[in-house]
Order: C-alpha cells, then sequence, then structure tokens
C-alpha cells in the first residue's frame, strides 16, 4: 500500500468508526440482514411451486431461471421486498388518495379511530393512576382488576363489543376506537401509577415541611416527576392503539381500513397486498411513536430535564 493511500484508508476507517458509534450504522446493518434473509426466505419458500409450474408447462430452467421466477410470482406464498415496494408505490403514490384501492385512504381510516382511542385510553390510564396513588382502596381493589383486564384476548373481546354497540346503534369509529382504548389504557395507567410515585420519601417530606396540601404536592411534585413514565407508557400505548384499530375492523368486515385491507387480501389470497398493509400499519405506527418522542424531547427540555 502507497503513502497516499494510507490517509485515505484511515479516513474510511474513522468514518466507518462514527458511522457504527451512532445509531444510523448498526440500524442499517440490521436492516440488510433482514432484507438479506427476507429474500433468501421468499426464494426458498416459492420455489416448490415454482417448480411445480415449470414441470406442468414443460418448461427448461436453469438455476437463474428458478430465482427470478420465485421472486416474480404474482401470488408468492412469501412475497419479496421489491414486489412490496412496488405495491406500496402503487396504492401510495400511483392511486388517488379518495380510492378504495389506496392505501392512504385505509390508513387514514384506520389512523382516526386509533387516534380517538389512544386520546381516551390516555386520559382513562392518567385519572385511574391518580385515582390509584391518591386512594388507598382503589389501589386493593381496582389495581387487580386493571391488570386482569389485559389477560382477555383482544381477539375475544373485540366481536362482543362490536356486536353489543352494534346492538344499540352504535357504529363506525366508536367500536374501533373503543377498543384502542381497552389496550392503550393499560400501559399509561402501569407507568403513570409508577411516575407518579417515583418521588423520593425525601422530597415528600420536603412538601410537608412546606405545609404543602394534596393537590400541591402534585402538581408541583408528583405531576412532573411522572412525566418521563408518562411519556414512555404513551409511546406503547400508540402503537398498541393502532393494533387495536386494525384488529376492531376484522370482525366487522369492514370495506375500509387496513384491516380490511388484509381481509380482502386473504379472501382473495392476494399476499403482496396482505403485506403491504402490515408494512404500511408499521410505518405508521413508527411515525406514531416518533411523533410522541418529539412531543416528549420539547416537554422535557421545557420542565428543565435533559433527555
Amino acid at each position: 500500500m502507497t503513502t497516499e493511500a494510507l490517509p485515505v484508508v484511515a479516513v474510511r476507517r474513522r468514518t466507518f468508526g462514527r458511522l457504527m458509534a451512532g445509531q444510523t450504522g448498526p440500524v442499517l446493518v440490521v436492516v440488510t440482514a433482514i432484507i438479506v434473509l427476507w429474500y433468501a426466505g421468499a426464494i426458498w419458500l416459492n420455489t416448490p411451486w415454482q417448480i411445480d409450474l415449470f414441470e406442468r408447462g414443460g418448461v427448461e430452467w436453469s438455476n437463474a431461471d428458478l430465482v427470478r421466477a420465485t421472486l416474480a410470482q404474482d401470488r408468492p406464498l412469501l412475497p419479496a421486498p421489491h414486489q412490496i415496494v412496488a405495491e406500496m408505490r402503487k396504492t401510495i403514490i400511483d392511486t388517488p388518495i379518495t380510492s378504495k384501492r389506496s392505501l392512504v385512504f385505509h390508513s387514514w381510516v384506520t389512523l382516526s379511530s386509533s387516534v380517538l382511542g389512544f386520546a381516551i385510553g390516555a386520559v382513562l390510564g392518567i385519572l385511574l393512576a391518580v385515582g390509584i396513588v391518591h386512594v388507598r382502596s382503589l389501589d386493593k381493589s381496582l389495581m387487580p382488576w386493571v391488570i386482569s383486564s389485559q389477560t382477555v384476548p383482544i381477539l375475544a373481546v373485540a366481536p362482543m363489543v362490536i356486536v353489543v354497540l352494534a346492538a344499540i346503534g352504535v357504529r363506525g369509529l366508536v367500536p374501533k376506537a373503543i377498543i384502542s382504548t381497552y389496550l392503550c389504557f393499560f400501559p399509561v395507567t402501569i407507568g403513570m401509577v409508577k411516575g407518579l410515585r417515583s418521588p423520593d420519601p425525601l422530597q415528600m417530606d420536603l412538601m410537608r415541611t412546606y405545609n404543602a396540601n394534596r393537590w400541591q404536592t402534585f402538581w408541583k411534585l408528583r405531576w412532573p416527576s411522572s412525566m418521563p413514565f408518562l411519556f414512555t407508557s404513551l409511546k406503547v400505548a400508540v402503537a398498541i392503539s393502532l393494533v387495536g384499530a386494525i384488529v376492531g375492523e376484522l370482525p366487522t368486515g369492514a370495506s375500509a381500513g387496513l384491516g380490511a385491507r388484509l381481509l380482502a387480501g386473504s379472501y382473495y389470497g392476494q399476499t403482496i397486498q396482505i403485506w403491504s398493509a402490515l408494512i404500511t400499519a408499521a410505518i405508521l405506527a413508527a411515525l406514531l411513536v416518533t411523533l410522541v418522542a418529539a412531543i416528549e424531547r420539547v416537554t422535557l427540555r421545557r420542565m428543565g430535564m435533559g433527555v
């Protein structure tokens, strides 16, 4: 190696070191590994069916022909990443957002019920946590029910909620929002109970020394101390609320929403459509979590807490 090449190698090593020291490098490595394994899995799972097609058609094929064909099937057992990207581009960018073939349209329907359920669940969780922390009888009686409520599978709860509300004339957005509420109030309640109880005994004693009453202690000490716990639980809750909205669309045979998109894809064997809806839901959940995290940074910074 020449002396001129040594500085170039050193610069590349430093750049690689900085990249891997942060979050971007490790994330790119993991994403690359997932994509490679995904393509390998698609070839492996789609090969038997493709070989059967070649044999029925009397087609002479090579290994290269087999690999290309497994990654270009119309209804593959496992779609390749590029097939999902092409489907998402067609249904998100190339299709008008008012069309029922648009994933933007379906995402908005699901997002509406998800955000409503998240808002109700967050408020309910905070109120329950405040009651549990300040009322001893609620701590003893209500907390076990809050925990046990999550032992019932949501797939069993969702149809009952839909049927009961439909019987009293409540349809559309509200039933799905209630299912989202059922899922997301739990992490908010647990997180806020932990957060409201996080102040040290010395801090509580100091508030008593200042002759602060219960609500002054709450607003000046308990509530600020609970903020990191609250936002952590909100990030969990906002992702779960989206799951609840999708689950709420499944038993209703809904014509709109990501859940309806999943149902339509399963009815007609459109695996690419199913996977594109799943990836869209994952991206939507990630954006919601990122939004909550951004609000957390701003809020904690204004409260003088380093994040």
